[in-house]
C-alpha cells in the first residue's frame, strides 16, 4: 500500500455500512490526496491500524483498491486475461495432452499465455521449460491452475516464488497445499502470518492452515515478536494461539508497557494463558481504573492473583 492515496467511492453511503467507530473515523479523513502515512498522522492511529481499516473499507466497496504498486504487478500479461482464456478454450483445449505439453515448451504469445489456463501439470512443466515464460505468465498460472502438482512446480522456481504477484495469487488459489503454504509463509513474521489467518481474500482451508503455522511460529518466536503481534493486533491474535503459554521475557515486556486500548485489554482479559503478573499490571493502568467493566473482567480471570480480587 506504499504510496497509495485512497479515495472514497462516490456511490457508496458510508452510514449504511457496518463500520466500527474507528473505521468511520478513518474514512472521514480519506480525501484522495493523503497517503496511508498522512492518514496515520492525521488520525493519530498506528499505520497498521489504518492499513487494516483501509483493507476493510476496500472489502466493503467504500474505497477504491490501490493501483498497481512497485511490488504489486499485474496478474495478467499484456492482453486481457479473457482473451487468453478464450484462445485456450477455442483452439488449444481440444488438442491431445502430449501435443499441448510439447507446444508449451515452444509457444510464443498469445498462445504462451493461453496455455497457462491448461489444467494438466505436464503442460505447466512445459511452460516452465519455455525460455519466453516470464512473470506475467507465472501470475496467470498461480491464479488459474488447479492442481497442487502444477503449483508446486511453479513455486519451485525461486525467482518466480519471490515475486509478490505470484505469491499473492498462490495464496488465493484453493489448490495451494499446506506444504507449499509452509514454504511460502512459514518463515514470515507473526504479524504477517496473522494477517493471512484473518484475510478474507484467501480460501478457508488456507486460513486454517495459516492458523496452524501461526501457532507453530508463536511457540518458537522471540519475545519481542510475540509482543509485537499481540499489541499491533490489539490482542486479536490471541484467539489463534489459545492454549499456548508465553515465557517470562514475553510477560516482562508486556508488563513494561502502558495500555491505552480498551480492545487490547479486553482481549487480554479473555486470554486463558495470560500471566498473573500481566493481570496485576493491567489493574494498575489508568484505563482499567476508570473502567469498572475492564477491572471486573481482569479480576475474574482464572490467573488473577488472589489479592487483586478484593
Amino acid at each position: 500500500m506504499r504510496g497509495w492515496k485512497p479515495s472514497l467511492n462516490p456511490g457508496v453511503e458510508l452510514r449504511s455500512l457496518p463500520l466500527t467507530p474507528e473505521e468511520g473515523f478513518i474514512a472521514s479523513r480519506i480525501d484522495g490526496l493523503t497517503d496511508l502515512h498522512g492518514i496515520s498522522v492525521g488520525t493519530g492511529l498506528p499505520p497498521e491500524r489504518v492499513e487494516e481499516a483501509l483493507e476493510r473499507l476496500v472489502t466493503l466497496g467504500a474505497v477504491s483498491p490501490p493501483e498497481v504498486a512497485e511490488d504489486d504487478e499485474p496478474v495478467a500479461a499484456d492482453e486481457p486475461t479473457g482473451v487468453h482464456r478464450e484462445l485456450y478454450e477455442s483452439s488449444l483445449r481440444q488438442l491431445p495432452p502430449e501435443e499441448r505439453a510439447t507446444r508449451a515448451k515452444l509457444a510464443d504469445e498469445p498462445e504462451l499465455s493461453a496455455l497457462c489456463f491448461d489444467p494438466l501439470p505436464a503442460v505447466i512443466h512445459g511452460l516452465l521449460d519455455n525460455p519466453r515464460f516470464g512473470l506475467p505468465q507465472a501470475r496467470l498460472v498461480a491464479s488459474h491452475h488447479r492442481t497442487a502438482a502444477g503449483l508446486e512446480a511453479l513455486a519451485a522456481r525461486a525467482a518466480v516464488a519471490a515475486d509478490a504477484g505470484v505469491r499473492r495469487a498462490l495464496l488465493r488459489n484453493p489448490q495451494l497445499s499446506t506444504a507449499l503454504l509452509r514454504r511460502l509463509h512459514g518463515g514470515r513474521r507473526l504479524l504477517e502470518q496473522h494477517k493471512l489467518v484473518v484475510s478474507r481474500d484467501v480460501p478457508e482451508q488456507t486460513r486454517r492452515a495459516a492458523r496452524e503455522l501461526l501457532r507453530a511460529r508463536f511457540s518458537t518466536a522471540e519475545a519481542e515478536e510475540r509482543v509485537e503481534v499481540i499489541v499491533k493486533t490489539e490482542g486479536r491474535c490471541l484467539t489463534s494461539v489459545a492454549g499456548l503459554p508465553v515465557d517470562g521475557k514475553t510477560a516482562a515486556l508486556l508488563c513494561g508497557r502502558t495500555y491505552g486500548s480498551t480492545l487490547l485489554v479486553q482481549n487480554i482479559s479473555r486470554w486463558a494463558a495470560c500471566p498473573p503478573a500481566l493481570i496485576s499490571h493491567l489493574l494498575k493502568q489508568e484505563l482499567v481504573r476508570r473502567s469498572p467493566a475492564l477491572k471486573l473482567a481482569l479480576q475474574r480471570h482464572p490467573n488473577a492473583p488472589s489479592d487483586s480480587r478484593r
